[in-house]
């Protein structure tokens, strides 16, 4: 037992410093977003059961020789009121460290999620007051406003586009069209369920680096996955005056979008002066995304990963995985 807790603390130290910082500075994930986006899954859940394991297993490593057991002679000392002289204070510091620990991730995620749909709420009635649908585009409201601004609002069936009259009146009808794909492509493929999960996963472990730089790659990747939604409609240099125009036109970037981008510039623009309507961040409040990294992969595209090295980072994010798994569920594997 002693011997996996030291297993389970030596990968949580790997994943939570040189893996994502490598992985970070790596330029394969923008040839294959998806790829990178289930690796940087991966790497953020096998960190999390590797740091509370690593302290479950130490403080109960006193009571059995396998996790199942010591549980089962924890809860026998508990229910049966019995001695637990076994337990040092070390022991009992890490129990409650695995326990407070996870509490706090399950009451983080919990609130993020409570705070999410709150700001949505109050976003979508101040959209009701504020815009009006488009009668040439389905699921798609209108803001009147001169700056390019363009985002989504998730929710399900009552899921929606936001564009302002002045992107429409800026961009060609084929721009418009591939701002309009890379919008909805992010309510399809819920790119806003990653972005919850890892804007928990920040808040809840603000000091770790992995949750600081997998939000930001996650908040990159969406916009790339997007990107390559928008590429199957336009042309690549269409997409690319797209982002360009709208980007110029807000350097907050409205193409940012699922839950926190364009938001702040549809907050101060769109609400009419002195009338104190103030739209809220729709989700997250969002770290920058890499507009010229977004340019750069459309002027220069580069080959997606080849089969090879795809299925070698689909493993490895299976063995992240699997391997704080099989160490806390083997009996006496180490």
């Amino acid at each position: 037992m002693l011997i996996t807790s030291y297993l389970l603390a030596l990968l949580a130290l790997l994943l939570a410093w040189p893996v994502p910082v490598a992985l970070s500075r790596a330029h394969w994930p923008a040839r294959s977003p998806f790829t990178a986006m289930v690796l940087w899954q991966s790497i953020a859940l096998a960190g999390g059961l590797s740091m509370i394991g690593a302290m479950l297993v130490y403080g109960l490593s006193p009571l059995g020789d396998s996790l199942v057991g010591a549980i089962r002679r924890a809860l026998t000392i508990v229910l049966g009121n019995a001695s637990a002289g076994e337990l040092r204070f070390w022991h009992l510091f890490a129990l409650s460290a695995a326990a407070l620990l996870s509490t706090h991730l399950v009451f983080t995620l919990l609130l993020t999620y409570a705070r999410v749909v709150r700001q949505r709420r109050r976003h979508r009635e101040l959209l009701a007051l504020l815009s009006s649908p488009s009668g040439a585009l389905e699921h798609t409201w209108v803001i009147s406003h001169p700056a390019p601004v363009a985002y989504c609002l998730p929710g399900g069936s009552r899921s929606v586009t936001v564009l302002s009259d002045g992107l429409m009146e800026t961009l060609a009808p084929e721009e418009l069209d591939a701002v309009v794909s890379h919008e909805k492509a992010h309510l399809t493929q819920r790119h806003h369920l990653l972005l919850w999960a890892f804007e928990a996963w920040r808040s809840a472990l603000p000091w770790l680096p992995t949750s600081r730089l997998a939000r930001q790659a996650v908040n990159s990747l969406v916009e790339m996955l997007a990107d390559d939604v928008a590429r199957r409609h336009a042309r690549d240099e269409v997409l690319v005056r797209a982002i360009a125009l709208v980007a110029v036109g807000d350097p907050t970037d409205p193409m940012r979008s699922t839950d926190d981008a364009a938001v702040p510039a549809l907050r101060a623009r769109s609400a009419p002066a002195g009338s104190g309507a103030d739209l809220p961040s729709a989700g997250f409040d969002s770290e920058g995304v890499d507009i010229a990294g977004r340019l750069s992969r459309l002027l220069s595209p580069q080959p997606p990963l080849g089969r090879g090295p795809t299925g070698l980072v689909l493993f490895v994010s299976v063995l992240l995985i699997a391997l704080p798994t099989v160490l806390l569920i083997a009996p006496g594997l180490v």
